[in-house]
């Protein structure tokens, strides 16, 4: 069984940076930070595989940065340059089967979120 916490989010203006975290236990072959705004569907915004395989979606690429801390057993993603857009609830998730992906169902834990407000 992996828990996974969630921290980092803040209000910023456009423009700022923030750096998320997730302190994950148990074991995770994958790892992915995921978005939803009120009233949108789940995004996957970032992925990591054990084989250091990342996947970013579209609308991050060049902005967002994930990356794992093996030795803390922790989870980041680095955001620079924030959009009113990017405003929503951060989730981290686990999978454990390999693959990462931005697809919601591929990921079984799920954090409870922290929330990221961007504004203009």
């Amino acid at each position: 069984q992996v828990q996974l916490v969630e921290s980092g989010g803040g209000s910023v203006q456009a423009g700022g940076s923030l750096r998320l975290s997730c302190a994950a236990s148990g074991y995770a072959v994958c790892m992915a930070w995921f978005r939803q705004a009120p009233g949108k569907e789940r995004e996957g915004v970032a992925a990591i595989g054990r084989d250091r395989y990342l996947a970013y979606a579209d609308s991050v690429k060049g902005r967002f940065t994930i990356s794992e801390d093996n030795a803390k057993n922790t989870l980041y993603l680095q955001i620079h340059s924030l959009k009113p857009e990017d405003t929503a609830m951060y989730y981290c998730a686990a999978a454990i089967w390999p693959g990462a992906t931005l697809v919601p169902s591929h990921y079984t834990y799920w954090g409870q979120g922290t929330q990221v407000t961007v504004s203009s």
